[in-house]
């Protein structure tokens, strides 16, 4: 059988409340409030730089997104409605003499037929026939 444990004798229990022994330096409270109160704030500041950092990124994901989106349909907002196709604004037709027409691009014969002050400009592939005619008949056979 193990031996007895013996308590030495400076060794007592603790009474049922401690708040007896608690000794607290009240000379130090003022610069421990200071010190507390400083240090909040330090770190108070660190939190808000953090936090705006993070929400700059955010943002700047964000715009880069949007900026992607917008490069594949122009228009296109991510939280607005639904894009609706519409027509595109032509060129203002004047209503005046047609001297001050001055509208671009050359003027199809055409444009005589149809009603006064509306006038059609020459598409690209019959500016390019037209080139081309006019080479063929440029060139001479030897």
């Amino acid at each position: 059988m193990p031996s007895q444990v013996e308590l030495p004798e400076d060794i007592h229990p603790l009474p049922d409340s401690v708040t007896a022994y608690f000794v607290y330096p009240f000379t130090l409270e003022p610069q421990v409030l200071t010190m507390e109160s400083s240090r909040r704030s330090t770190i108070a500041a660190h939190e808000a730089r953090r936090q705006a950092y993070l929400r700059s990124r955010e943002d700047e994901k964000e715009q880069r997104k949007r900026e992607a989106l917008r490069k594949i349909a122009p228009g296109f907002e991510p939280r607005g409605s639904l894009l609706v196709p519409t027509r595109a604004s032509s060129v203002p037709l004047s209503t005046g003499s047609e001297s001050a027409d001055t509208g671009p691009g050359p003027i199809t014969s055409s444009s005589s037929s149809g009603t006064p002050g509306h006038r059609h400009s020459k598409s690209v592939m019959e500016d390019l026939v037209d080139q081309l005619a006019a080479l063929d008949s440029n060139v001479q056979p030897r």
